[in-house]
């Protein structure tokens, strides 16, 4: 700190690129340490120098910071060069990244390699320009620069590898990111300049972040306007009322209003809630003005502009089926006469549920929806038809078109012969369809049967003026089966069963063999025979008789 703070006393010149050497083989102090030692004053970053150049307040303040170092680096354009030993650089490899202008290198033990140190590290720093600045963070520079290719200019902020006598150019780009919130700082001037450098260039920038409209004398400012109700300052055509004045015009007053919270209170629902006037509308004097539809004919209403006309169910894209059937009303349809529903989209009579001969309504087999019958089920099934006249056992005339469209579409059945379908079945002819769906409004048949290869096939018919039939295209047939393709496979898998369960017998039974003979000859290797005398042996016993003894 004081060797780049005492410039005068360290002969620092104005014009030549400073560097300064901090050589040591340990690690190194930063501001905190100080209290340790009972000194609790914070740095002041000035040069205290005796004139033998001796410190003389190392018992006074505390040790700087880095952030110190850094801002007196930048403010002198000094270059430090850190030369420590192997054991301490990756300590000061991680302090470089927080100097700006810094390095780091390895000197050796005995500091024999000092010269070429600094020569290695000089060479570096000069031969590398970088440009910096001290904008604010509401102020964004991003610079632009081709170095030494020649081409277009790319972003970047530094060029290496250059040599004395080369010249590389930078454009800097300015842009106001937000106006600050202090108006004082719409005018600010910042530094551009070259790291190590004792060179910037000073700029003086103007933030236009206020409108000349707001300024007195400017057109359309007025003071005590009328248009604010005498209120409060017209000023870029809107009101800017006195502290006793509120709303678009000023027209509120708060010795009206109990408090603000109040006012704001009555434009909500209930206390859970913090959204005034619905979210549709502005809160102004304690009632609230909806806001307006781009459509006219879509109006916000109500005290809390809660309610609209159209927001309702809608029929076949219509608002409540249309204005001949109903009317919405604050998110509800009001039906017309005749008409009934949440769409007013139900008659509200049951003529169309009647059936033509008269009769109960859907027959006595369903009910009356919306002018359409639902028919009901039972036990044998459910009732069709448009009326539910139709019962669920009976066949109409299911069994007497069977044939014929079996026939004409499939060319099988009893009729598959050709004259013989052509002799039988003139009275109509059925129409393919990939799907055969019935339309009871039309008062449509649905038959079902299967023919000889246990195909299913379907038609429909109806008997509105002419016989009308509808036939399925393509049968229904279940997938075929290869049954001697099964037969094989299942023999062929009782086969491979056998082979199995044979193989793995005979490999249980040779691996128990080999257990058994391995336990043998371990047996046999561990038996121990006493050489001097064989366990199962007996002595002879020899029993002689001298002829010629008389027991004497």
């Amino acid at each position: 700190m004081q060797a780049i703070a005492c410039r005068q006393q360290v002969g620092w010149r104005e014009q030549a690129r400073r560097l300064l050497v901090f050589s040591t083989d340990a690690g190194f102090h930063y501001a905190g340490d100080g209290k340790l030692g009972g000194v609790i004053a914070p740095n002041d970053g000035e040069c205290h120098l005796n004139t033998q150049g001796l410190y003389t307040h190392s018992t006074v303040q505390d040790y700087p910071s880095i952030s110190q170092i850094n801002q007196k680096v930048k403010e002198n354009a000094i270059n430090i060069i850190f030369a420590v030993t192997s054991n301490q650089i990756s300590v000061y490899e991680k302090l470089r990244g927080h100097i700006q202008g810094s390095s780091a290198a390895v000197l050796s033990n005995d500091s024999s390699n000092v010269v070429d140190l600094v020569k290695e590290e000089y060479a570096k720093i000069s031969s590398s320009v970088e440009m910096k600045d001290n904008a604010t963070g509401d102020v964004k520079i991003t610079y632009f620069s081709s170095c030494l290719g020649g081409g277009p200019e790319l972003q970047t902020s530094k060029c290496d590898n250059l040599t004395v006598g080369q010249q590389v150019s930078f454009t800097a780009q300015i842009q106001v990111l937000k106006c600050p919130e202090d108006p004082r700082d719409w005018n600010q001037y910042i530094n551009i300049y070259p790291v190590g450098i004792n060179e910037s260039m000073l700029i003086h920038l103007e933030m236009l972040c206020a409108c000349p409209c707001e300024q007195p004398g400017s057109t359309g400012y007025e003071k005590h306007s009328r248009h604010c109700n005498n209120f409060g300052t017209f000023m870029c055509g809107i009101c800017d009322c006195d502290e006793h004045h509120f709303g678009n015009s000023c027209e509120c007053s708060v010795s009206d209003m109990n408090s603000t919270i109040n006012n704001d209170a009555s434009c909500r629902a209930d206390n859970t809630t913090t959204t005034d006037c619905s979210g549709r509308g502005n809160c102004v004097c304690g009632s609230c003005e909806c806001f307006k539809r781009t459509n006219p004919e879509e109006v916000v209403s109500g005290k809390l502009c809660e309610c609209d006309n159209f927001s309702c169910e809608r029929n076949k894209n219509q608002l409540c089926s249309g204005p001949d059937n109903g009317i919405c009303d604050c998110g509800r349809c009001i039906c017309k006469p005749g008409w009934t529903g949440t769409s007013c989209a139900c008659k509200a009579s049951n003529d169309t549920c009647m059936p033509p001969g008269g009769g109960e309504i859907c027959s006595g087999h369903g009910t009356c929806e919306c002018g359409v019958c639902k028919c009901t089920v039972n036990d044998q099934g459910r009732y069709s038809g448009r009326h539910c006249e139709k019962c669920p056992t009976c066949s109409g005339r299911c069994q007497e078109l069977k044939d014929c469209v079996q026939c004409q579409m499939y060319h099988t059945g009893v009729l598959k012969n050709n004259d013989d379908c052509l002799r039988n079945c003139t009275t109509f002819t059925p129409v393919g369809v990939d799907k055969v769906v019935i339309d009871e409004h039309k008062d449509e048949q649905m038959c079902t049967f299967f023919d000889e290869d246990d195909c299913k096939f379907m038609f429909k018919y109806s008997e509105q003026g002419d016989l009308i039939v509808h036939a399925q295209e393509e049968k229904e047939c279940p997938p075929k089966v290869f049954m001697l393709g099964i037969v094989l496979g299942v023999i062929a898998a009782i086969v491979l069963v056998g082979l199995a369960i044979l193989l793995l017998w005979k490999l249980l039974t040779t691996i128990h063999d080999r257990r058994e003979f391995a336990r043998f000859e371990k047996e046999r290797m561990n038996a121990k025979w006493d050489t001097g005398e064989n366990p199962i042996y007996k002595q002879a016993t020899s029993t002689f008789k001298n002829p010629m003894y008389a027991g004497k």
